[in-house]
């Protein structure tokens, strides 16, 4: 597991600065976010902005992002009509976009 390492090895090595809260920059940047998913809701209906508010945070200083599936369930994804196969693409497509 590599990327642990790195971290690891990162913050043995100097202090790293994690990104803001990812639902501030998203609404700063016009997203509506009143939704049960919250900014999860963003991975099947607006993907690319999740990946501008990741771009804000690294081009403001942060080495570490956070994933937009803070409210992200199977269950939730389901209330909305997502089945258990694309809400588990949805999932990983979380980490891949940070």
């Amino acid at each position: 597991m590599r990327p642990v390492r790195a971290l690891d090895e990162a913050l043995r090595a100097e202090v790293l600065v994690l990104d803001g809260g990812l639902s501030d920059q998203l609404e700063a940047q016009g997203c509506d976010l009143s939704d049960a998913l919250w900014s999860a809701r963003l991975l099947a209906d607006g993907p690319e902005r999740i990946e501008e508010a990741h771009a804000a945070y690294v081009r403001a200083g942060a080495r570490v992002l956070i994933t937009s599936g803070y409210q992200a369930t199977f269950e939730g994804f389901a209330r909305r009509g997502t089945g258990r196969e694309e809400a588990a693409r949805l999932l990983a497509r979380s980490v891949e976009l940070a």
